[in-house]
């Protein structure tokens, strides 16, 4: 175990190493982006997994079964798309899954990566169009954000994705809630554990933070964009692992 985790952790630290001078501080965004990487059209594969009601759920997901040692670790879908493949394959090394929640906009200029996502066996949802504060939107305008990242998805994979997360809130208000239903999501996936990763408290923080609050059946935030969320991502998940805590997707946490 000692090996497997300094391997992941020192591949983690490059990738943020290298990557963090093309970020702007704090922004999570790149000034040159990545040359697409020529996967497979969504023709080529079969289509992504559909949304699915939860009777036993509530209509705004925070958390799952307190009865099982496992835990969603769930993404905010922006930024230097080389982060996100960084954190996927750190996952993927380390067996455990992720939902990731995109923007759409993200998707336009990486469509590459909704497929990438799929591909390692992790869940794939809707975080809006242009991540407004969508609870303060008009009906009209809150609407074709969840819809605009819903027709990207499809387009890409074939599905809306298997979830949906407001925009720059923890929970979707009223009218955003029955919008998301009226788009073909019955639920609404919020979290427990909020990282503050966007904050960049430095990467021993993220992983302090995430280790100290997680437990049985939590929903994590994080984000792809930030060089901290990289360095940290191995050793959270040895400290979830040490804690007897399995990263699952969303899907199978509510399973």
């Amino acid at each position: 175990m000692p090996d497997r985790r300094a391997a992941l952790r020192t591949g983690a630290g490059l990738a943020a190493g290298a990557l963090t001078a093309a970020c702007s501080p704090g922004t999570g965004t790149v000034r040159r982006p990545l040359p697409p990487s020529g996967t497979a059209p969504p023709s080529a594969t079969a289509p992504a997994p559909q949304p699915r009601a939860y009777p036993q759920q509530p209509a705004q997901i925070e958390h799952g079964p307190r009865d099982r040692p496992r835990v969603a670790l769930t993404f905010h879908g922006q930024g230097d798309p080389r982060f996100a493949t960084s954190i996927l394959g750190t996952a993927e090394k380390a067996n455990a899954k992720i939902t990731v929640l995109a923007v759409g906009t993200w998707l336009d200029e990486h469509p590459e990566m909704a497929r990438r996502i799929l591909r390692g066996g992790h869940d794939l949802g809707n975080h809006t169009l242009h991540h407004l504060g969508i609870n303060t939107m008009s009906e009209a305008d809150a609407f074709a954000e969840i819809q605009g990242c819903a027709d990207r998805l499809r387009r890409l994979t074939g599905s809306i994705g298997t979830w949906f997360r407001p925009s720059r809130a923890p929970r979707a208000a009223p009218l955003v809630e029955r919008l998301a239903r009226l788009a073909g999501y019955p639920h609404v996936l919020s979290y427990d554990v909020d990282s503050l990763d966007y904050t960049s408290p430095g990467a021993s923080a993220v992983t302090r933070k995430v280790a100290d609050e997680a437990r049985n059946g939590s929903v994590v935030s994080l984000h792809f964009g930030y060089p901290d969320t990289v360095t940290a991502f191995p050793d959270l998940l040895h400290e979830l692992d040490r804690r007897g805590l399995t990263a699952v997707t969303t899907t199978e946490l509510l399973s």
